[in-house]
């Protein structure tokens, strides 16, 4: 059975900054989002990225102030993160998110997990643990940010094949297969190199979470106060100690 960590080795660490329209367009698109949200040090300045892959969003953290842990398993994309980001006070440490705590020495002022990052995990259960260590490790007045994809609405037939992107050396296509509490995600890769096309294929599962399952987790896990929006199918939720 392919796992995350394997679907990301053969597959998505090669093509993933591309794949999201290039690391400086994404770049600027958090720092935008994180404008939007104003998100901006008001405590300890310290934040934690729960699977922060090549940066894009540790790196607008750390440039408007914070000082940035940067949490993944990928070694492939923290060292894209690490080249992008000299000068910025960004501290990579590879390994599973959920033990996120082991790598914390105090209490952070922000966490988040953005990108469908909670949608790896292996199960609602991991989900809710994750909460619960999440709020525990916040300080005061602390938020914990996350973003993902309602995947709780099932697409049929052809409708399940997603273009994704593509260009004149590379395309990617996504095949969606759903299970009661997981979508098994395809992704197909077609790349050129010296004329030839070679095929790159592999499986991983993303968890079914809707918005209001997310919210009641996280108010269990006593956050007090707790905002959601919705656009273009991305959840977005802010959660407050």
């Amino acid at each position: 059975m392919s796992t995350v960590k394997q679907h990301y080795d053969e597959v998505l660490s090669d093509v993933y900054s591309w794949l999201y329209g290039g690391f400086e367009n994404s770049v600027k698109q958090y720092i935008e989002f994180f404008k939007k949200h104003q998100i901006i040090p008001q405590g300890s300045g310290i934040a934690i990225d729960l699977g922060a892959g090549c940066g894009f969003q540790s790196i607008p953290l750390a440039k408007s102030g914070y000082t940035v842990t940067a949490i993944d398993f990928d070694a492939k994309l923290l060292s894209e993160l690490k080249r992008n980001s000299e000068g910025l006070e960004i501290i990579t440490v590879q390994g599973d998110l959920i033990d996120f705590d082991k790598s914390l020495n105090t209490s952070a002022e922000l966490i988040v997990c953005m990108t469908d990052t909670i949608l790896h995990l292996e199960s609602r259960e991991k989900v809710a643990s994750l909460f619960a260590k999440v709020f525990a490790a916040l300080e005061a007045g602390g938020k914990f940010i996350i973003t993902f994809r309602d995947l709780t609405y099932e697409l049929k037939d052809a409708d399940r094949i997603l273009p994704v992107r593509s260009d004149e050396n590379t395309v990617f296509t996504c095949f969606l297969e759903y299970e009661s509490k997981t979508v098994k995600v395809h992704d197909i890769v077609y790349q050129k190199t010296n004329g030839e096309w070679n095929l790159s294929k592999s499986f991983y599962r993303k968890l079914r979470l809707s918005e209001a399952w997310v919210s009641e987790q996280l108010s269990q896990s006593g956050f007090s106060k707790i905002d959601s929006t919705v656009e273009n199918g991305v959840i977005t939720i802010t959660a407050s100690v």
